[in-house]
């Protein structure tokens, strides 16, 4: 009973996982290409155009610099916007009750969707990464730094998106959350800049910024230098992973947000 139990689960679980990433491919015009276009205005405006003027950032080109924070700064917008968009849909569409009532545990239905944003995560972040190659050199110093700093702000933004479709009641309330809170502290989170240039006073700020350690652990892996402690960084990307996921599927245990 217990091996066919599992083999069930798995095949749910895949089946949330394929349908997430046909529906990432399927609209490659709405998932892909605005933020690859948005990633390259970035790179002329900021790194060709305004970086000549800035120079050397930590002993490094200015785009050079800000190639890792651009990237990071599209895996987190982009794991967090497919899960909160996909989840809302299914909620919204009527549809989301159908899966509940599966044999499939609410744990592993929302895995499923974590998984689906990681995906897209990751696919997009591909994707600038090849952007960025056409306007810098990216040396890779540290390949563990980078792959397990974008797998955890990846699983952290999809998390925070699934939460905010959960208590979301319309459109309107999916996307202030990214508006208001998500795009002010991804810009202020040391993407375009060293919080070294900072005065005293903002560098303290900024480190209550958990974005800030997520990108500073990203581009340590390509220069080798860091603006924050990194047993500090992956300690709050960990922690904020684990109390997320119990957060969200406690919420989904108790039918927070679905059948208000």
């Amino acid at each position: 009973m217990a091996p066919s139990r599992a083999r069930a689960e798995w095949v749910g679980f895949s089946t949330i996982v394929i349908r997430e990433f046909n529906r990432i491919v399927r609209r490659w015009g709405q998932t892909i290409v605005p933020p690859t276009v948005t990633a390259t205005l970035y790179f002329v405006i900021f790194g060709s155009l305004i970086g000549k003027r800035v120079g050397l950032v930590g002993g490094y080109d200015y785009m050079q610099f800000i190639a890792p924070g651009l990237i990071m700064m599209t895996v987190i917008t982009n794991s967090y916007g497919n899960v909160v968009s996909s989840f809302f849909g299914a909620k919204f569409g009527k549809h989301l009750e159908e899966l509940l009532v599966s044999p499939l545990p609410n744990w592993l239905i929302l895995s499923g969707y974590i998984a689906g944003g990681v995906l897209r995560g990751m696919l997009v972040g591909s994707v600038v990464t090849i952007v960025a190659l056409f306007f810098t050199r990216l040396a890779v110093q540290h390949i563990f730094a980078i792959l397990s700093a974008v797998l955890l702000t990846s699983v952290v933004f999809s998390l925070g998106g699934f939460i905010n479709a959960l208590f979301a009641k319309n459109f309107d309330q999916i996307s202030w959350f990214p508006t208001f809170v998500l795009t002010p502290l991804t810009y202020l989170g040391g993407v375009f800049y060293s919080i070294k240039m900072l005065p005293d006073w903002a560098q303290v700020v900024s480190h209550a910024n958990p974005i800030l350690y997520m990108v500073s652990a990203f581009r340590y892996g390509f220069l080798g230098r860091s603006d924050v402690d990194l047993r500090l960084a992956y300690g709050i990307m960990i922690s904020a992973a684990t109390l997320m996921f119990a957060l969200a599927a406690t919420l989904l245990n108790k039918g927070t947000g679905i059948r208000d």
